[in-house]
């Protein structure tokens, strides 16, 4: 789950991470509130969307060239600037070619930088712990710097059960480059960063920037949290600042079906049990000339109703030409999955290819259900193994 910029913030904030005075507004009226009740001097006006890059992306449509981050000296200004982020959808190279409607901007005051550090925590697979990045050339271009200087990336293994010790911390902010009382500030701002991440289950946190402005103070110019879904029964509050306008409708959907769905750009619909058989699907469409358009984890047991609820998520996707079944039959019977697809098929009505490939518990039996209804169903064909399964349907849907 991801929450806004305005939230992370509220979140450091309340755990003594010090941040830039600002106003939340959901109307260029609101954002000229805002600048006024911030003392009507320079404010940069951000808009508020699940993606990164905002600086540097771009309004569809709108008569300007300035994307989702825009500093506003002028108060005449500031209706124009709210007006256009709020009308238009932003792309940025985090999001889709559609881009992101945007309802919630923030209006900060506008920061005197002298310098940009970059701070996160992530949970690390290597060290099997959560992990405390640094780096000191921090901003809009980080992903350029981990990819091309990565040994710029200072790591540090953070164990749960005792936080993030605060001589690390300090030891972090010296390697940063911080000097005389910076040294406490970032420090302190770390530990809060790491507290939050602890105590709210979170997958990633990332404060980039954090500035030392031009008067020698640190702070948290923009920060960024995603969560664990699994743990947000202990988080009522964080569950709370979810928005679903930010998020795919089919996602939405699947989510409420216990079904683990995401939503790409090809035309052939796939539906999986098993996240690492769904990557491997995927991949042998990619390798065969075909673009999967979306991935689709219907989990170890087959039902009726979620095979048909999977259909009605794929196909309502228009660009979907085909469909690719891969199931093994492990905790299911091969069998009993054919009966919940042939059963999906005549509620829905198939218009499209099905290829289905099944493996497994009683793969013979299932294979004859769904051979037995060919002439009901023409538009579902039965394939042997993975390789033809992907074959036929890349030529099916070309």
């Amino acid at each position: 789950m991801k929450i806004h910029e305005y939230q992370a913030k509220a979140l450091l904030e309340a755990v003594g991470a010090p941040i830039p005075k600002a106003i939340v507004a959901r109307s260029a009226q609101e954002a000229l509130d805002a600048f006024d009740a911030l003392g009507g001097n320079a404010v940069v006006i951000k808009a508020q969307v699940h993606a990164g890059g905002r600086g540097k992306g771009s309004f569809i449509g709108a008569p300007v060239k300035w994307g989702g981050v825009k500093y506003v000296a002028k108060r005449e200004d500031v209706l124009e600037v709210a007006g256009i982020m709020l009308k238009y959808h932003l792309v940025t190279k985090q999001t889709t070619s559609e881009g992101q409607p945007v309802s919630t901007l923030l209006v900060q005051v506008a920061a005197d930088i002298e310098r940009e550090v970059y701070l996160g925590m992530v949970l690390d697979r290597t060290y099997g712990l959560p992990v405390m990045m640094a780096c000191a050339d921090g901003g809009v271009d980080i992903e350029e710097v981990a990819a091309h200087n990565p040994e710029k990336i200072l790591k540090i293994p953070v164990v749960p059960e005792l936080g993030l010790p605060p001589f690390q911390a300090q030891k972090l902010a010296f390697e940063l480059g911080f000097t005389g009382e910076q040294v406490g500030k970032a420090a302190n701002i770390m530990l809060a960063l790491s507290e939050v991440f602890m105590e709210n289950d979170c997958s990633l946190a990332e404060i980039n920037p954090l500035i030392v402005t031009k008067q020698g103070d640190v702070v948290v110019l923009d920060a960024k949290f995603d969560f664990d879904d699994n743990a947000m029964f202990r988080h009522p509050k964080i569950a709370e600042m979810r928005d679903l306008s930010e998020e795919n409708v089919a996602e939405i959907r699947a989510g409420k079906a216990n079904l683990n769905f995401i939503q790409l750009s090809g035309n052939i619909g796939c539906l999986v049990n098993g996240a690492g058989l769904a990557m491997a699907t995927m991949d042998i469409i990619h390798y065969y000339g075909g673009e999967p358009a979306n991935f689709l984890d219907v989990g170890g047991g087959v039902t009726p109703e979620g095979a048909i609820e999977a259909f009605r998520i794929i196909l309502g996707d228009t660009k979907v030409k085909g469909i690719l079944v891969n199931i093994f039959g492990g905790i299911a019977r091969c069998d009993l999955i054919a009966d919940a697809l042939v059963k999906a098929g005549r509620e829905i009505g198939f218009k499209i290819p099905v290829v289905v490939r099944l493996e497994g518990t009683r793969v013979e039996e299932g294979r004859k259900v769904l051979e037995s209804v060919r002439g009901e169903m023409p538009m579902i064909r039965v394939a042997t193994g993975l390789t033809e399964a992907a074959k036929t349907i890349v030529e099916l849907t070309r």
